[in-house]
């Protein structure tokens, strides 16, 4: 058993739910309609602001969450002390296993609002239940993917360092945070545990307390040469960087070089001005012969700083980014729902849609997959939402459909020379049906996906919209329903 999923199996994670969930799954009990099997869809509406795409990411640990997912006898002892639940509704916790199917886009894949991200079918009862923990899981670690892959696009290349752990929202906030930072492109973190549970590399210099701690900075940079030779990152902005912090960093990788210790020199800024001292840096030390030295900065970093420190000419070439990063504080949230899209009646599967006075929130109602269509040159062009059971429209060139929220309205992708159904099956019968890949082939998948995304949707500032749209058979069934609802 793999450390994440021991993590859920040891927790307990039933009652990582909304007491509303439980109060309706009573419901349904008493009702005679456990066992009314249903369809729900998970998908988020907006992009983080000026976001041109999102990494979906979190299924993993939801998946982990699901094949371990049963009550406790004190689980179910809690909420008999509630005194809100009778004996029948108890007992039948007691007996749960999950048995839905799960459906979804592999994690790691660029999505776009609206879009079916993961599709779960069973009894209501069970697909009731999950919805919290569902959107607890993957809104959080699609947000910070997300963000992580807007900072590693301004880096440019260049490596960025996850720094957020003590920062982030709790011990798990740290944790699912550094997860996801690294499927969005981070090289590493600070994080041990992240580094032992899930396999990230870790990285890390010293503070300045290590410094203060000696009776000189000198004797404490010669102190940390001494025990991490082959690791050597030097924090120089203790005292006065120029003065001292960077001339006593710079004695130091020459007396390894002397002693026949080589090490790249590497010195590391927290504060000040980051592109005026990265440049002085820079020349002192190849004045003083060190060869390619690895500058790395820190200090509040986001992606539009290190954007413009980069266009400053900054002699920068890493990025310890913490704060911004695990909280993703322009965007602190991520607005996916769980919304139910098909009730089974008779044996048959019926649409259902959710209408509401803004009809961008009108949800897509029936059982679907996402289609991807990309270019002669692999390049996504847009993608389209069919029905489950309706074939693909051929990417022959021209490719139409249906407008998302005016269905009566027909737009057609260009380009389309070849399609791929994203939709795959990861959970039925109470088990996976694959195992999650290696966090580092998650992490691949963002990028050769973001290395084939066309710049314009890109951008830092005003991204290009993605195009999303219905099949025709999705559109004509969403426009009968908004015009007949009920």
């Amino acid at each position: 058993m793999s450390a994440p999923q021991a993590w859920f199996e040891r927790k307990g994670l039933a009652l990582l739910t909304d007491l509303y969930e439980l109060t309706m799954m009573a419901g349904y009990l008493k009702e005679g309609r456990a066992d009314q099997e249903v369809t729900f869809d998970y998908f988020f509406r907006n992009l983080p602001p000026h976001a041109g795409f999102a990494v979906a990411a979190g299924l993993g640990p939801f998946l982990d969450y699901l094949e371990h997912l049963s009550f406790e006898e004190d689980d179910v002892a809690y909420l008999g002390s509630l005194g809100m639940f009778d004996a029948d509704f108890l007992d039948f916790l007691r007996r749960f296993k999950p048995q839905c199917t799960v459906q979804a886009v592999p994690e790691g894949t660029l999505v776009f609002p609206h879009e079916p991200i993961v599709q779960v079918s069973g009894t209501i009862f069970e697909t009731q239940l999950i919805e919290t923990a569902l959107l607890n899981i993957l809104n959080y670690q699609t947000l910070i993917a997300t963000k992580a892959a807007r900072v590693c696009l301004a880096a440019n290349g260049d490596p960025v360092l996850e720094f957020g752990l003590r920062r982030a929202h709790g011990p798990d906030g740290g944790l699912s945070g550094s997860r996801a930072a690294y499927i969005g492109g981070c090289t590493s973190t600070s994080n041990v545990l992240a580094g032992k549970v899930y396999g990230i590399p870790v990285s890390g210099t010293h503070a300045h307390s290590w410094v203060m701690s000696f009776p000189s900075e000198l004797e404490a940079f010669r102190a940390f040469a001494r025990h991490y030779p082959g690791r050597l990152v030097l924090l120089v902005d203790t005292y006065d960087t120029i003065a001292s912090g960077v001339p006593n960093a710079i004695r130091v990788f020459r007396e390894l070089h002397e002693q026949g210790i080589e090490t790249r020199p590497a010195i590391r800024l927290d504060s000040g001005d980051l592109a005026k001292l990265s440049k002085t840096a820079y020349r002192m030390m190849i004045e003083a012969g060190l060869d390619n030295p690895l500058i790395v900065a820190s200090n509040d970093l986001e992606e539009d700083l290190i954007a413009d420190l980069k266009r400053q000419g900054a002699k920068i070439n890493a990025w310890g980014v913490g704060t911004h990063l695990i909280t993703s504080r322009d965007s602190p949230s991520l607005n996916g729902v769980y919304k139910l899209v098909a009730v089974r009646h008779d044996g048959e599967w019926m649409p259902r849609i959710k209408i509401s006075s803004n009809i961008e929130k009108a949800t897509d109602p029936g059982r679907k997959r996402l289609v991807r269509y990309e270019d002669a040159e692999g390049h996504p062009c847009g993608d389209i939402i069919c029905l489950s059971d309706e074939p693909s429209p051929a990417p022959d060139g021209t490719v139409a459909g249906r407008h998302r929220i005016h269905p009566h309205i027909t737009v057609r992708l260009a380009e389309a020379r070849r399609c791929e159904d994203l939709f795959q099956t990861v959970f039925e019968n109470g088990r996976r049906t694959a195992q999650t890949p290696p966090i580092q082939s998650i992490r691949g998948r963002v990028l050769d996906q973001i290395a084939r995304l066309p710049d314009e949707f890109k951008r830092l500032r005003n991204p290009e919209v993605y195009r999303v749209l219905l099949s025709g058979a999705v559109g004509r069934i969403k426009e009968e329903m908004l015009e007949n609802p009920g």
